[in-house]
């Protein structure tokens, strides 16, 4: 099966972008900032939503690799490395090259910290 990718085309540009690369997306109003594995960041003209649906679309069942964490955050679930809900921090790493805190709602991080448990536990 061929590889996908996230093809994301603006007034201006085209974008075509390997998921594994992908970190996190998050909110800026009517833009969204792509954070990625080689520590580049792209931004787009498109609100959360609908990079959400694009993903969708575009890479079928390869896109449940992403979540959706409040209401500014897609996250790649590869690279969750930490969680504290109280101090509201979200780590993103590849434990190597990059490292990305993020800072969703405590509700928000709530629900992904017992969703992560619940894949985990056998």
């Amino acid at each position: 099966m061929p590889k996908k990718y996230l093809y994301i085309s603006t007034a201006y540009e085209l974008f075509r972008i390997d998921p594994e690369m992908i970190v996190f997306i998050s909110s800026d109003g009517n833009y969204c900032n792509i954070a990625q594995a080689d520590n580049e960041m792209r931004m787009v003209t498109y609100q959360l939503g609908t990079v959400e649906e694009f993903i969708r679309q575009q890479l079928g069942k390869e896109s449940r690799v992403f979540l959706r964490v409040g209401k500014r955050h897609i996250i790649n679930r590869n690279y969750i490395y930490y969680i504290n809900t109280q101090t509201q921090k979200l780590i993103l790493s590849d434990m190597e090259r990059f490292s990305y805190t993020v800072s969703p709602s405590k509700e928000a991080l709530k629900q992904l910290k017992e969703l992560i448990e619940k894949e985990e536990t056998p």
